[in-house]
C-alpha cells in the first residue's frame, strides 16, 4: 500500500465526521448508532439522506451545502476516494455531514426503521452479471425497505442504459410508478426533481458527458409493504467500458 493511502487512512480514522464499520465488528458488537445517528452523531432531528456508494462524496456535499436543514451520509468502501469529501467537509466546518466506510450489502444493519427518508444512487457499478449485487436489485430494495420512512425517495442517477432500463423494469413488474425520469438528463432545462438530479455533477459525470453518454435518472417512492418480482426481460448490456468499474475492496482485511 503506498504511503500516500496509508496517510489518508489516518486522517480518517482522527475525522470525527467519518465512521468506520469492519465486519467482525459489525457481526460481534451490533452497531452503536443505529436508530441514533441524529441523536449521537448530528445532534438534531432533520431528515437524514443516504448517497450509497458516495466515492469522492461530491453528491453528499453538494446535497448538503444545497439543503442544510437535511443530514447526509456518504457510504462507500473505498476510505481512499472516501477521504476528499471527509477532508472537505471537516474543514468547512460542516454539521450535517457524515461518511461511513462500509460494505454497503449490510447497509440494513446500520440504520433502524424508519430512519431514513431519501437514498440517492449516483452511478453504481451496474453489475449487469449479478443482479444480487444490482443495487437497484430487489434484494437490495429488501433492504432498503428494513430503514426507509414510509414515502421515502430513491434516486437513481447513472450513465449505465442497462442499469436504467433493468431498474425501470423492475418498477413496472412492481407496480411502482416514477416520480420522475428522463433517459437524457441535460437535453433542456427542468423542474422539479430533474432540476434537483442536473444541479450537481460530479467529475466522472462530466467525463461521460464528455464521451457524448446520456445521463439518465429515476425517481420513485419504495412502498415498505408487498412482495417484490425482478422482472423477466432481456436487456442489451453496454457495450462501453465506464470509468472507475474497479473490484470493491474489504475492510476483512484491514484499512
Amino acid at each position: 500500500m503506498g504511503k500516500g493511502k496509508l496517510a489518508k487512512f489516518a486522517d480518517m480514522a482522527a475525522n470525527p465526521l467519518v465512521v468506520e464499520c469492519p465486519y467482525a465488528t459489525l457481526h460481534a458488537d451490533g452497531f452503536d448508532l443505529r436508530g441514533r445517528w441524529n441523536r449521537d452523531f448530528f445532534r438534531n432531528e432533520r431528515p437524514l439522506v443516504l448517497e450509497l456508494g458516495c466515492g469522492r462524496g461530491e453528491y453528499t456535499m453538494g446535497l448538503a451545502r444545497m439543503f442544510p436543514d437535511g443530514n447526509y451520509i456518504g457510504v462507500d468502501i473505498k476510505g481512499a476516494r472516501m477521504w476528499t469529501g471527509a477532508q472537505e467537509a471537516r474543514r468547512e466546518g460542516m454539521d450535517n455531514v457524515g461518511f461511513l466506510r462500509a460494505n454497503i450489502e449490510f447497509i440494513d444493519r446500520f440504520f433502524a426503521p424508519g430512519e431514513v427518508s431519501e437514498v440517492w444512487l449516483t452511478f453504481s457499478d451496474p453489475q449487469m452479471k449479478k443482479v444480487s449485487k444490482r443495487l437497484t436489485g430487489t434484494a437490495f430494495m429488501q433492504r432498503y425497505r428494513a430503514f426507509m420512512q414510509d414515502g421515502g425517495l430513491m434516486h437513481l442517477k447513472t450513465d449505465s442504459n442497462f442499469l436504467y432500463t433493468y431498474t425501470r423494469e423492475m418498477l413496472s413488474a412492481n407496480g411502482i410508478k416514477p416520480l420522475a425520469e428522463t433517459r437524457n438528463l441535460y437535453a433542456e432545462p427542468s423542474e422539479g426533481m430533474l432540476a434537483l438530479a442536473q444541479s450537481i455533477q460530479t467529475y466522472y459525470e462530466s467525463m461521460w458527458r464528455a464521451r457524448g453518454i446520456d445521463i439518465k435518472y429515476l425517481c420513485f417512492s419504495l412502498p415498505l409493504q408487498g412482495a417484490l418480482t425482478e422482472p423477466e426481460v432481456d436487456i442489451p448490456l453496454d457495450e462501453y467500458r465506464s470509468y472507475s468499474r474497479q473490484k470493491r475492496s474489504s475492510l476483512e482485511v484491514g484499512r
